[in-house]
């Protein structure tokens, strides 16, 4: 019998398989640098590769994962887009779709992979356990560029111009409901006692644990709560707002106090923008027992609640004219504080322990509250349009510059404020002018 053809002989011995070409640590690598960098990506043609609700090109990121798994910065991906890059990834566990049209909010398309992966991401339930080693590097907040630094009663007793029993009934009002509305005339300091407050219950300056928003017209549940908001290339994803990111926080930290500041909060459409959040503001409806459906969520998606460890602080300027009162479902759910204009001996000591002269702060607090007294006294402003100590709590460096700088703010500051009160009387505004600058 004539010997077998060479090609058809049966190896010696097993030959080994070949080293895949990339593993999913190195695919997770290049996603994070993808998202730490925001590079642009070419466009994908069909396919796209979903990932923690955002869609990426599969062939770039193949080879972007490749070029840092050998080294090689000009390396290219041997496997062609399509099918066989596809079937890479997709053995790595990735998720790869077909590139679809562009959503709007209710598209019958809404309840896809990108929206289950972004209402996954959201705090609403049980925080959820890592799948992979890059877990650490997902929607977390940046380190910190600095140390967090105690704050006591006696740091709050040289900031504030409040007394020591106002600053108590704050903190228990805030304790009892945990959310507190600051009211008052602008230039009282509302925010500044804001943040003050939550340091205090942090006993330190804790960045980390604030999250500050302004309300405006603008606003929206969307910004707040939960929508649609689209990428760079025009497509709509479901994006968490500020408040379930919070919550997502202060839930895997239960052990200690996380806060919301709301700057301005007459200005937004309140009602609009809380949504769900009126019922779960109270107190005691927070925790997963009072859990609720928030609407933009896909319908496997756990219920939203907040944690009892969240606080809430918000701000009310009592002078805007323009805006309408605060519903009365929201009031019942906040305890209210109010703020005065502080001309008295804390602004004076204040002022003297940074050498402003003596004559200085005597022309400045009795002719403050001289023109308070005549705001509060016109039967078309009132008290809510008195003006607050805040404008003069910079004073300048040297001494002698204090007479100027309170001039300037007199004719910078003060001056225009007062002509829009009494745009109807200039004459009346003009007379209070004259008196401060006498």
């Amino acid at each position: 019998m004539p010997p077998a053809p060479p090609h058809s002989a049966a190896p010696s011995s097993a030959q080994p398989s070949p080293a895949p070409l990339l593993t999913r640590e190195q695919v997770l690598r290049a996603l994070r640098q993808i998202a730490r960098e925001g590079r642009p990506l070419p466009a994908g043609t069909v396919y796209e590769l979903v990932y923690r609700g955002r869609r990426y090109p599969p062939r770039a990121v193949a080879e972007l994962a490749y070029r840092l798994a050998t080294g090689n910065p000009a390396a290219h991906w041997p496997r062609p887009a399509g099918g066989p890059t596809n079937t890479v990834l997709e053995g790595l566990d990735f998720t790869i779709s077909t590139k679809r049209p562009v959503l709007t909010s209710g598209s019958a398309h809404d309840g896809d992979e990108t929206a289950r992966q972004q209402a996954e991401s959201l705090y609403t339930g049980l925080v959820r356990e890592a799948s992979d080693s890059s877990r650490a590097d997902t929607v977390a907040e940046p380190p910190a560029a600095y140390e967090a630094t105690p704050y006591t009663r006696a740091d709050a007793a040289t900031e504030l111009f409040i007394t020591e029993g106002e600053l108590e009934a704050a903190l228990a009002g805030l304790a009892r409901r945990r959310n507190l509305l600051l009211q008052g005339p602008p230039g009282t300091g509302k925010t500044f006692l804001a943040r003050r407050l939550a340091w205090l219950l942090l006993e330190a300056k804790d960045e980390s644990r604030i999250e500050l928003v302004q309300f405006h017209p603008s606003y929206g549940y969307e910004d707040f709560m939960l929508g649609f908001r689209p990428d760079a290339e025009g497509r709509f994803h479901l994006v968490p707002g500020v408040l379930p990111l919070l919550c997502q926080r202060a839930a895997a930290d239960p052990s200690r106090p996380y806060f919301l500041l709301i700057d301005e909060v007459n200005r937004g459409n309140v009602s609009r923008i809380f949504g769900e959040l009126l019922l779960l503001l109270e107190a005691d409806k927070r925790g997963p027992a009072h859990a609720l459906r928030l609407p933009y969520a896909p319908p496997d998606a756990p219920r939203f609640f907040v944690p009892d460890n969240l606080y809430v602080i918000g701000t009310l300027n009592l002078a805007d004219r323009s805006l309408s009162p605060l519903d009365y479902a929201l009031r019942r759910r906040f305890a209210f504080v109010e703020l005065k204009p502080q001309f008295g001996a804390p602004l004076q000591q204040f002022l003297a322990a940074r050498q402003v002269p003596a004559a200085v702060i005597e022309q400045l607090c009795t002719r403050m509250a001289a023109l308070n007294q005549t705001i509060a006294d016109d039967p078309e402003l009132g008290p809510d349009f008195q003006i607050g100590h805040s404008y003069f709590c910079q004073p300048p460096p040297q001494p002698a510059q204090a007479a100027e700088w309170l001039r300037l703010i007199f004719e910078q500051e003060i001056g225009p404020l007062l002509a829009d009160y009494w745009r109807e009387q200039p004459a009346t505004a003009a007379t209070q002018l004259r008196k401060l600058l006498a």
